[in-house]
């Protein structure tokens, strides 16, 4: 059986995405056993076709942007479709760091489920029911009717939500296991925790200091006026306007462990000084993160030598 991780991304999140495949394989035993690949936005052409075009997403029209911090989001779901539907298949999104070993997930019984995942935390999973489709294992010979391209453009004819895609509402729920919420702990970081999402965007540690790049959902089904507030503030000032700045995280432990990962991919020229420099400049890595390296701490050896990554 083919076994291969996934971390989509696009050019805003990429460092995050180097970061990520570093500790997937920094922190397996079984580097031998599965495969890693970095799916990027732009290799996909029909993404940049429908920029500009309007789709449904929470029940309400939105256009599509390419240039947001989420735009690879969608991608989640090609896995199967580039396995051939065969084998399994670890997704995870750019700002999901591996601290247990990845295999230990990719290996596990199924119990005949086609996908693997988390409920949703707050009102999106007590509420809407939605799945966090940020960390999934899937059988890909189970999921033959994934195919993103046809499904995309659904989105732009009104025939399926966004939001209903994102969260697995499209699919029988029949098919889906809950997975453990330390393979995909959001913002949480424990003695427990296998895979840490830092999920809060506006708190990502890599941002701080940053002007806001992405864009809030709109519809609120805890505080309905909520929404009628968010659609003026992006009317009235644009899609970004009004929303402020990155924050720091509130676990500095978990700043930590980021930069503590960044400064080891920088010791074995996985991301050079340079390629952040450039980040920098382009307001997709925060401005002090030079000097963030310098200080932070080293972290604890890995539970086996660093698999040299292969180039590109």
């Amino acid at each position: 059986m083919n076994y291969r991780v996934f971390i989509q991304t696009n050019h805003k999140q990429f460092v995050g995405a180097l970061v990520a495949e570093y500790a997937l394989r920094r922190n397996s035993q079984h580097n031998d056993k599965f495969d890693v690949r970095i799916l990027q936005l732009k290799d996909f052409p029909y993404f940049r076709e429908h920029e500009g075009r309007k789709y449904l997403r929470d029940g309400v029209s939105r256009i599509w942007l390419n240039d947001d911090l989420q735009s690879f989001t969608l991608t989640r779901f090609m896995p199967p479709e580039l396995m051939g539907y065969q084998g399994r298949a670890v997704v995870i999104d750019p700002d999901v760091f591996a601290i247990g070993d990845v295999w230990e997930l990719l290996s596990r019984d199924m119990g005949g489920k086609a996908i693997l995942a988390r409920s949703r935390s707050g009102a999106k999973g007590l509420i809407d029911r939605c799945i966090a489709t940020s960390v999934m294992l899937l059988d890909c010979a189970k999921l033959t009717r994934w195919r993103v391209e046809e499904q995309f453009e659904q989105l732009f004819r009104f025939e399926v939500d966004y939001k209903d895609w994102i969260c697995l509402g499209t699919e029988d729920r029949d098919t889906i296991g809950l997975l453990e919420r330390q393979w995909n702990d959001l913002d949480r970081l424990t003695a427990r925790t296998k895979m840490l999402h830092t999920t809060k965007r506006k708190t990502q540690p890599w941002k701080t200091g940053l002007k806001v790049d992405f864009r809030p959902a709109e519809r609120s089904s805890v505080f309905p006026p909520a929404t009628w507030v968010r659609r003026a503030r992006r009317k009235l000032f644009g899609e970004y306007g009004m929303l402020g700045h990155y924050k720091p995280h509130p676990d500095p432990n978990q700043e930590r462990f980021f930069f503590g990962l960044l400064k080891e991919c920088v010791e074995q020229g996985i991301v050079t000084e340079e390629m952040l420099r450039q980040e920098m400049n382009h307001d997709h890595v925060r401005h002090d993160a030079m000097q963030v390296l310098e200080r932070v701490e080293p972290l604890a050896p890995a539970p086996r030598p660093p698999m040299e990554l292969p180039a590109g």
